[in-house]
């Protein structure tokens, strides 16, 4: 049934849910004070790090980061999706899960009847290869196992014109269909005339989360272009969102500690023909935002496998370009550049499985590349190369959010260059004010956690007063319209998050951890959340945190009042004040603001 799952609902079930009882059924817990703990399920290791807390309704592993919710452990663990682990922990409850109606009704059965007709002349092109000599003998002289080609449902398109229109078009409507899938295509000029998309290629079907055939990239057996030819855009695909591959690596049972992202079918065959059950492709286009959302929200660590020739150069600085928003603590992008006239394809089949994963233990991390990257530009043996390194640098560590990963980034850039950290972060503040690029920057503010000086007491009260509230969302109730008041004053990183948490909250108030998580799940902000979650919490009893959380707003609106002050007196001495800043001053300077 569509149609989407009422939050209410979902609060209702992480709360009838005993996240101990589930995880246990799945890996052996053993009782650790008021936590549970086992050997972690997500990573090999031999000694406990993974913690399940009954009072967060919460897991985390402190080895290799993975953390969430029952449903977020139903998700990475038996590899569903949301709505199917909403189903599941629904039919452990005796529950039956409501959908609100939708608008879209009629869009999604139609999307399920493309998909349906997708998957039919998917199966239709896998028997065609069984029939064709010349195109099983292409494939076996590529190395394809005939395993491999069921799996991935490798087939052949013929060498026809109207091969798929013919025997697919019965009507006016599957002939509209098989347009809007681009299956077939309007010939420019001819009116009603129609010819096959798709012909004498071998095609590898892409799937989506579900399983569903959404679109196919096609390969040409003998010389000719394009070599591949993909599906165009429709309601269906979007290239800019799938990741071929992703299906089958979803629907592997080996533990999935990464992904490898390669550039082509074969590619993605081969290597999971090798056992290297981990390798996606994107598909003929540049890996966007979107791809490494999906990728991460799977795994921490993200693996470009590039040709080592200009044009592979070239697409792993796209795609470093292309990654910066998305890198933040916890993930690990890596860059992966093999020996020239080989591709992952080829190299695999020639040493096989355990010599390229060695390869992937030498892979660059993404601050390496950089380094060198932007080292090969300059001269960094004289001044002005130094100053072109860091200019280059500037624009892209803006586009990196804030937090520690991009402060350890900065030190990395500052090492190459020789300067101290402090001093590089400080002129490339100095120049952002100077600039549109300090706006750029605050859109991408986030809760610090480790910055120096007078700022770290407050980006310490911002992240203590958010841990409080992940920790205990019950306490936002209890506070009074005086904090209310303070709380809208602030204007420090990360005060926004704090203010839309503890409105929810009020508005829609919640009993446990897993309960506010679950709510701010696909929200660029749940991932901080979930990390917060993970920490321990000093103050343990819902009381002291309330006090810890009022005083913390207290004191940053102390702070944001005499900020205020020292700018206006600093103003009134160099320009004068308007009228309303001096009723500001004169407030401020009598303390009834």
């Amino acid at each position: 049934m569509s149609g989407r799952i009422p939050q209410s609902f979902i609060d209702e079930l992480v709360a009838r849910t005993d996240i101990v009882e589930l995880i246990g059924a799945r890996v052996p817990l053993k009782k650790a004070g008021r936590e549970f703990k086992a050997c972690c399920p997500f990573h090999d290791e031999k000694s406990a790090s993974f913690w399940v807390s009954p009072n967060k309704q919460f897991y985390h592993c402190f080895g290799c980061g993975a953390h969430g919710t029952a449903l977020g452990f139903l998700i990475n663990y038996d590899r569903l999706s949301f709505p199917e682990a909403v189903e599941e922990l629904a039919s452990r409850a005796g529950l039956e899960v409501p959908r609100e109606a939708r608008a879209d009704e009629g869009k999604q059965q139609e999307g399920a009847d493309l998909a349906s007709l997708m998957g039919r002349v998917a199966q239709h092109w896998a028997m065609s290869l069984q029939g064709d000599s010349r195109a099983s003998d292409y494939l076996d002289r590529r190395g394809l196992e005939p395993a491999t080609r069921e799996r991935f449902q490798v087939g052949y398109a013929a060498n026809s014109w109207n091969d798929v229109l013919n025997r697919f078009a019965k009507d006016t409507k599957t002939r509209a269909d098989l347009l809007a899938c681009g299956l077939i295509i309007e010939r420019e000029g001819a009116g009603d005339r129609y010819y096959d998309r798709f012909r004498d290629r071998i095609m590898f079907p892409i799937r989506d989360a579900r399983g569903r055939v959404i679109a196919f990239g096609g390969r040409i057996i003998d010389q000719g272009e394009p070599k591949y030819l993909n599906s165009p855009e429709t309601s269906l695909f979007h290239k800019g969102r799938e990741l071929y591959g992703l299906y089958e690596v979803r629907q592997s049972r080996a533990p999935l500690k990464r992904l490898m992202i390669v550039e082509g079918y074969m590619d993605v065959v081969r290597l999971h023909q090798a056992g290297v059950h981990y390798a996606v492709a994107t598909l003929g286009t540049a890996t966007t935002p979107e791809h490494l959302k999906r990728a991460f929200r799977l795994v921490s660590e993200v693996v470009f496998a590039f040709d080592g020739d200009r044009a592979g150069r070239a697409a792993a600085w796209r795609a470093l370009n292309n990654a910066l928003p998305e890198l933040r603590e916890g993930r690990q992008l890596r860059f992966l550049f093999l020996p020239e006239g080989h591709d992952p394809d080829t190299l695999v089949g020639e040493e096989g499985r355990e010599a390229f994963e060695r390869r992937l233990e030498q892979s660059l991390p993404l601050s390496e590349y950089l380094v060198q990257e932007l080292g090969s530009q300059v001269d960094l043996g004289n001044a002005d190369g130094k100053a072109r390194f860091a200019e280059l640098a500037r624009p892209l560590i803006a586009r990196v959010p804030e937090g520690v990963y991009r402060e350890l980034l900065i030190e990395r850039l500052a090492e190459a260059i020789r300067l101290p950290a402090d001093r590089l972060r400080a002129l490339w503040q100095g120049e952002a004010a100077r600039s549109t690029a300090k706006n750029m920057a605050r859109s991408s503010a986030d809760l610090p956690s480790n910055m120096t000086g007078r700022s770290a007491g407050r980006g310490g009260l911002m992240r203590q007063s958010v841990l409080m509230l992940v920790h205990h969302p019950a306490i936002a109730a209890e506070l009074s319209p005086k904090d209310l008041a303070t709380l809208a004053t602030i204007e420090e990183p990360g005060a926004d998050i704090l203010r839309r948490l503890i409105e929810d909250l009020r508005l829609d108030p919640c009993k446990s951890t897993a309960q506010l998580l679950e709510r701010w799940r696909d929200q660029p902000e749940q991932a901080r959340l979930a990390r917060l979650a993970a920490t321990e919490a000093l103050i343990t009893a819902a009381e002291g945190a309330r006090r810890e959380l009022q005083n913390a707003i207290s004191r940053m609106g102390e702070e944001a009042r005499r900020r205020r002050l020292d700018t206006l007196l600093a103003k009134e001495q160099e320009s004068g004040l308007s009228a309303e800043e001096k009723r500001d001053l004169q407030a401020l300077m009598s303390g009834k603001i």
